[in-house]
């Protein structure tokens, strides 16, 4: 019976693990909201993280997302062909992209793509006791660092999402044209008369959500990291792992908010 006692001990320890990590995060993030609204700010770094978190991750958004949209209208048609439903293609690409796969596609790839290099600039400024020296000019490293990135994640991310949601359902619509045979008026009549307020609001504060999930990782994870190059790589491996997952969950937790019903 040892190993059974061995396994449960193992269960344990990875959900203490887990549990005091969402409290580490949950007080780092209250420890960074504390700092929003209290000068001195940063305006030059705020605009720099704009760019390197919003403007940057556009293409890799747009091809995700068209070729998302195009990959969902054919599934769909394929599907729905079995049950004579061919013609839900316009709705179900436009409910299926604006809930569900277009904020949760650019959530993961701002986590691959942001939060990745959030936790690698971080944690090298770590290593290389770049961030002392920010404490010894009285620069707070939380004002300077976290702030404006996770800011950045903030405003922009929503932003991506609604590009996101935009160019997949204009994939699906360029596949239901020219290869399904679908009538361009009538597939955007289709999906402009099922979409509602409440998904266009559900994608949106998705999309804010995850912003501050993955840079908020990024940072966090960056700030902890230990041993030179070896610890920059693993808190770089965890952020993007964290922020994958976190994503996913908030996304459920999201979900059943707004959908529950």
């Amino acid at each position: 019976m040892s190993w059974i006692s061995a396994f449960l001990a193992a269960i344990g320890r990875t959900a203490m693990g887990g549990f005091a990590l969402i409290g580490r995060l949950t007080l780092f993030g209250l420890e960074t909201l504390s700092h929003v609204f209290r000068p001195p700010f940063y305006p030059r770094e705020l605009l720099l993280a704009l760019f390197n978190v919003g403007y940057f991750s556009l293409p890799v958004v747009g091809l995700t997302a068209v070729f998302t949209g195009g990959a969902l209208a054919l599934q769909i048609y394929s599907g729905g062909a079995r049950f004579n439903a061919e013609a839900v293609v316009p709705q179900i690409v436009a409910i299926g992209v604006i809930r569900e796969l277009g904020p949760v596609m650019v959530g993961l790839m701002i986590a691959a793509r942001v939060t990745s290099s959030i936790a690698a600039e971080i944690a090298t400024m770590k290593v290389t006791e770049q961030i002392d020296a920010l404490v010894t000019l009285s620069t707070h490293p939380m004002k300077y660092l976290t702030v404006p990135r996770v800011l950045a994640g903030l405003i922009t991310v929503p932003v991506l999402v609604a590009v996101g949601d935009i160019i997949g359902i204009l994939g699906g619509y360029v596949v239901g044209v020219q290869s399904l045979g679908f009538s361009p008026g009538a597939y955007l009549k289709n999906t402009v008369d099922f979409i509602e307020t409440l998904d266009v609001v559900s994608s949106l504060v998705k999309g804010a959500a995850f912003g501050v999930i993955a840079t908020l990782l990024g940072c966090y994870y960056g700030m902890r990291t230990r041993r030179g190059a070896q610890g920059v790589g693993r808190a770089t491996k965890l952020a993007v792992e964290a922020a994958a997952v976190l994503i996913l969950g908030a996304n459920f937790i999201i979900t059943s908010i707004f959908f529950s019903a």
